[in-house]
């Protein structure tokens, strides 16, 4: 075990500034908008709306479906390490590959992107699970958040060449923002692969009790999958939390990955979101670790009560935004608190489970938020189908849909109310101890 080894937090954060290129650049800034006027081009607003939604939803539901499985796999066989090179590959690999997608062939994109956001989705899973064998309970807020912190700034800094790049086309030597945009995918694979090296070379995971063959740690995690299932159940902290989780991460996800997509349906011009987006990323990186402070001060549940009230604010003034600079006061707010909510949800989840089973539960709980994306994307994308419909333009439609989203932290946080964490920690203490 390397608890609180510098080198080794450092090495598992990194892994954030490794592959938040890929959230950053293509699934909250490029992809939206090169999805909507290249690959979708012509198409109607509403319908690539609906068909970027559908899409986050299937990869999400793709995901929800094996990770707890995955995870109690992993928990049996030291493996989540192996699961998260095999799963940040297939997204490396999955994302490079859209550089060479042609105009008009939105089929092919949407099945890549939703390959690369499996890789992305699947290789988190066992990244968040590792946080318990580089850090000790005490000081998980502040690991949790360092690493989004990262995420951010590296996200941030490959976001803004890429920018430049599309910007200022001929500096690069491109014909066209068009090609530069498609490259930009292109180097989203190669910091992705090569910001993942630290964690691998340098971040252990401790090693199972017994040495099983393949075939045995297969069928010994799917029987402790069944027995970790029925555990959750009557485990009413966890059980709580993740309902809670479900609910406030589903409004989250939807407002990162439909904002951009969302700013054009109603009048904004790309470059405009894209420079928002980017406001969002720097703002993100400090107050990341301001989170991390805040939840050593008043515990992580009240940090992320503070978030979600913030986001509520969010999803209802989003509805009425006017103009361009209204837009960038709320990328402000989004940048304020979208890593302290992450991080906070995951340090408290991580103080609540059993050690020895992180990466299983972690399958759980990332099992959860990928079934709030199916939800969240595919509600925006409905109400602004059923609004248009009923005979009113893309605005409202598309207003109406934002505004949807709200009902989610309203619920999530109800939710959150009722947990006890301290409760939390014995539950967790006695199973590790069975």
């Amino acid at each position: 075990m390397q608890t609180d080894n510098k080198r080794a937090i450092v090495s598992w954060a990194l892994y954030d500034w490794a592959n938040s290129a890929f959230a950053t650049t293509v699934m909250a800034g490029f992809f939206p908008v090169f999805f909507k006027q290249y690959w979708s081009a012509g198409a109607d607003p509403t319908i690539s709306t609906a068909r970027l939604g559908l899409a986050n939803s299937a990869a999400g539901i793709t995901v929800a479906l094996f990770a707890p499985v995955l995870g109690a796999i992993a928990d049996r066989g030291t493996a989540k390490k192996k699961f998260l090179v095999f799963f940040a590959f297939m997204g490396i690999v999955m994302t490079a590959s859209l550089y060479m997608v042609s105009r008009g062939n939105w089929p092919m994109a949407i099945m890549l992107y939703v390959a690369a956001t499996i890789g992305f989705s699947g290789g988190n899973i066992f990244y968040d699970s590792l946080i318990t064998g580089v850090s000790s309970r005490e000081k998980m807020d502040f690991v949790s958040a360092l690493g989004f912190s990262l995420g951010y700034l590296g996200g941030g800094i490959l976001f803004a060449m890429n920018v430049w790049m599309t910007l200022s086309p001929g500096t690069f030597g491109f014909a066209d923002a068009a090609e530069a945009v498609q490259f930009s995918f292109l180097t989203v694979g190669v910091w992705w692969a090569v910001f993942s090296l630290p964690i691998i070379l340098f971040v252990q995971e401790p090693a199972h009790e017994r040495s099983e063959g393949s075939l045995s740690v297969i069928k010994a995690g799917l029987v402790q999958f069944r027995k970790t299932f029925h555990e959750v159940r009557h485990l009413k902290t966890i059980f709580l939390f993740l309902a809670a989780y479900w609910l406030y991460i589903d409004g989250v996800d939807t407002i990162v990955r439909m904002a951009v997509d969302y700013g054009m349906s109603i009048g904004f011009q790309s470059k405009d979101l894209i420079v928002a987006l980017l406001i969002t990323q720097f703002v993100g990186f400090p107050s990341a670790i301001a989170f991390g402070y805040i939840g050593q001060r008043i515990g992580a549940k009240g940090a992320i009560f503070i978030a979600i009230g913030v986001y509520f604010f969010i999803s209802v003034w989003g509805a009425f935004m006017q103009n361009k600079i209204e837009f960038y006061i709320l990328a402000i707010v989004i940048g304020l608190v979208q890593g302290g909510i992450q991080a906070m949800s995951r340090s408290f989840y991580g103080r609540i489970i059993p050690a020895d089973k992180s990466a299983e539960y972690f399958g759980f709980y990332n099992m959860l938020g990928k079934f709030a994306a199916v939800f969240g994307p595919a509600l925006m994308g409905g109400t602004g189908l059923l609004v248009k419909y009923l005979g009113y333009s893309n605005s409202i439609a598309s207003r109406t849909g934002i505004a949807s989203i709200s009902v989610f932290f309203i619920a999530g946080g109800i939710l959150l109310y009722f947990v006890d964490e301290e409760k939390g920690k014995e539950e967790a203490r006695f199973l590790s101890e069975q």
